[in-house]
């Protein structure tokens, strides 16, 4: 029987990096679109210790991190709390 969990699928694939370089190009997409990549020089993917993939955001200056947290805000507020919370898109594709 396959394992469930994203997390220990990709460490044991082997390909745990590079599920986080596509999450960072989603994100670098986004940033883009919203005029916010300069804001985020340090965003990287990595694996952490237990060969789990990790997206670091870095250091972002207080005013880039308002716009990010309105940006969150007016996305909630489409949304909606509980889409929002639980990761769902509006087509119904779980995206977290």
């Amino acid at each position: 029987m396959a394992d469930k969990d994203p997390e220990r699928s990709h460490a044991a694939d082997g390909d745990a990096w590079h599920d986080a370089r596509q999450a960072v190009m989603e994100l670098r997409d986004v940033l883009i679109a919203a005029g916010m990549e300069t804001e985020f020089k340090f965003l990287t993917a990595d694996v952490n210790a237990f060969g789990r993939g990790i997206v670091s955001l870095g250091r972002i200056s207080p005013a880039a991190a308002r716009r990010l947290a309105r940006l969150l805000r007016v996305a909630r507020e489409a949304m909606g709390d509980e889409a929002f919370a639980t990761g769902i898109s509006e087509g119904g594709e779980d995206r977290g």
